[in-house]
C-alpha cells in the first residue's frame, strides 16, 4: 500500500484536485482494501493523459484507487470538471 501514498505524493500539484466529502451508504469502492466509509478525502489527479480517482481517510497517510476511476482525459484543463462530477457522485453527507 506504501506505492499508493507515493504515486499520490508524486502527482504534480498543479495536475491534482482535492476535497474533503462523506461518503454515502455503502462507502467508496477501492482496489486495495474494499469499501470504505465515513470522512474522506478525495484526489482527482492527471497523470501519463490519465484522470486517476484516489481517496484516503480523512487526515491519513494512505490513499486508495477508487474502483473504476480511471479514464483518459484528452484536454487538461478539464481536470476541473471531472474533479466537481466526482465529488458530486461520491459525496453524500445525507445519504
Amino acid at each position: 500500500m506504501a506505492d499508493t501514498a507515493d504515486a499520490a505524493a508524486t502527482a504534480d500539484e498543479a495536475d491534482a484536485r482535492t476535497t474533503d466529502i462523506t461518503a454515502g451508504p455503502g462507502g467508496v469502492m477501492t482496489d486495495e482494501v474494499g469499501v470504505v466509509t465515513g470522512e474522506l478525502t478525495l484526489r482527482t489527479e492527471l497523470r501519463a493523459g490519465q484522470v486517476v480517482l484516489r481517496v484516503q481517510y480523512k487526515d491519513a497517510d494512505e490513499w486508495y484507487a477508487v474502483t473504476g476511476g480511471r479514464a483518459p482525459l484528452a484536454d487538461p484543463a478539464d481536470l476541473a470538471a471531472v474533479h466537481t462530477v466526482a465529488v458530486g457522485l461520491l459525496h453524500r453527507p445525507e445519504g
